[in-house]
């Protein structure tokens, strides 16, 4: 009786969690890369990336798609990052599109690109066929942005036109240089 308990408890305990893979800072890959865990890129990569996670250092530099439950960029993206979660830390430079549910964005990051919200079965199916293409064109292409002016409002004006002002969409200006992305405080 007590054994058999003993015996199911080791067995739940021995799952091997794997470790990440590691594309070190010297290491070049021309190829695609799939992994059902994580993935560290510290070097470069010119293919496409499929994995669970991927985080993608400072000196690191990926030419390619990128598909992905979690997406964490610290250094160079030259392609689409498709991804449930994606976090562009400031020294992140991404050109491409973002194809996201949750995404993140600290001040000095840089990104030229669209920003498309995924639906949660949109999210859901990205994960789970990471290795597949899909044709299928994203419903919306839209970034919902906050911008502070650097001036303050004039003493006259009230509070509800600063409200009503703010609640309007912005107008797209097309922009000779591209701009870096930074998340208001």
């Amino acid at each position: 009786m007590f054994s058999k308990n003993k015996k199911t408890q080791q067995t739940n305990h021995h799952q091997p969690r794997a470790v990440p893979s590691i594309i070190s800072a010297d290491l070049k890959i021309i190829g695609d890369l799939s992994s059902s865990g994580e993935i560290q890129v510290d070097g470069e990569v010119s293919g496409d990336i499929r994995s669970k996670v991927l985080l993608v250092g400072e000196g690191a530099s990926i030419k390619g798609e990128i598909r992905a439950e979690t997406v964490r960029v610290h250094g160079h993206v030259n392609g689409q990052i498709k991804a449930t979660f994606v976090n562009l830390a400031k020294t992140a430079h991404v050109v491409g599109d973002i194809l996201h549910e949750n995404l993140s964005i600290q001040e000095g990051a840089f990104l030229e690109g669209h920003i498309t919200h995924m639906s949660d079965q949109q999210a859901r199916e990205a994960a789970a066929d990471a290795g597949r293409t899909d044709n299928n064109k994203p419903a919306e292409d839209r970034v919902n942005l906050v911008v502070k002016p650097n001036t303050p409002a004039p003493a006259t004006q009230s509070a509800a036109p600063a409200a009503k002002q703010q609640a309007q969409p912005a107008q797209a200006k097309p922009a000779a240089a591209p701009a870096k992305a930074a998340s208001g405080s």
